[in-house]
């Protein structure tokens, strides 16, 4: 009697241990679009080097953004999302990210403007390299190649379809420069709103687009003078800074894990590559 209690005792504690959440729990499971290294042993190094390396954003700065999208829930704000299919090694640049960045504002200026309603500005970028295919392989005159996955796990050029997991390191490097960027021009002036008139896109400044948005930048400098009129001062932090979050699609597990962390303040896990996946 007592060795089936043991037993029944063991199992079940097995099975308890089985359903606990853990950062690899996915290595366990049925996983989709995703790759298959040859060379794991590089596949490990590479997973312990961005474990070492800093998070791309703070558990504090997710909690503000599941705080706001609550709001947007309960319709008291707007959630704006943008940004590409899929981020580029080579086509990366600051002005790609500026126009991105801007653009976003521009968008979330006209929503708050026209709804008296707070914007939720989400970007998706400095993270978001990996695409979701329908097939594993293409056929390319007459050849079989294994599909573009995005540039994290391998080239488009045919002799680059090799998955190579070096490429999460180099995704990982490029999307911290694309969050010191987007932190720069949210915290440092660029999103001033006495600017606004300064955020038209140079491809659209002589397009119906443009005139119609020089109008809406003048209605928002009329607002702004009325509002200082009233001395309400327009330099506050609320006036010339904005939170900006980032978000991309969770596919590629070995660099989500490798950037997951436990929060000091509450040891909670994040995901600490985006702000939103």
């Amino acid at each position: 009697m007592l060795f089936k209690l043991i037993i029944s005792t063991l199992y079940l504690l097995s099975c308890n241990s089985y359903l606990i959440w853990t950062p690899e729990s996915w290595r366990y499971k049925g996983i989709e679009q995703m790759p298959v290294y040859s060379d794991i042993k590089e596949l490990k190094l590479v997973e312990k080097k961005l474990s070492k390396c800093a998070p791309l954003v703070f558990a504090g700065e997710c909690d503000n953004l599941q705080e706001s999208l609550a709001k947007v829930s309960c319709g008291q704000s707007f959630l704006l999302m943008g940004g590409d299919c899929a981020e580029s090694f080579d086509q990366f640049n600051t002005n790609t990210v500026r126009d991105t960045y801007r653009l976003i504002l521009q968008m979330g200026m006209i929503l708050t403007f026209g709804s008296g309603l707070p914007t939720i500005k989400i970007g998706r970028m400095a993270g978001q390299f990996a695409k979701p295919r329908s097939d594993e392989f293409e056929t390319i005159n007459g050849n079989k190649y294994l599909t573009y996955r995005g540039d994290i796990i391998n080239g488009q050029s045919l002799d680059e379809r090799e998955p190579d997991p070096k490429r999460m390191l180099e995704a990982y490097h490029q999307s911290v420069q694309t969050i010191n960027i987007l932190r720069a021009f949210s915290a440092g002036g660029y999103a001033d709103i006495s600017r606004i008139h300064s955020w038209n896109l140079d491809f659209a400044e002589k397009t119906e687009q443009g005139s119609e948005y020089r109008q809406f930048a003048d209605q928002v400098t009329h607002t702004l003078k009325f509002i200082n009129g009233l001395g309400i001062s327009t330099k506050a932090d609320q006036f010339k800074q904005t939170a900006f979050y980032t978000a991309h699609e969770c596919l590629l597990l070995n660099y989500e894990q490798s950037l997951t962390r436990a929060d000091s303040r509450t040891l909670k896990t994040y995901d600490c590559s985006a702000h939103m996946l």
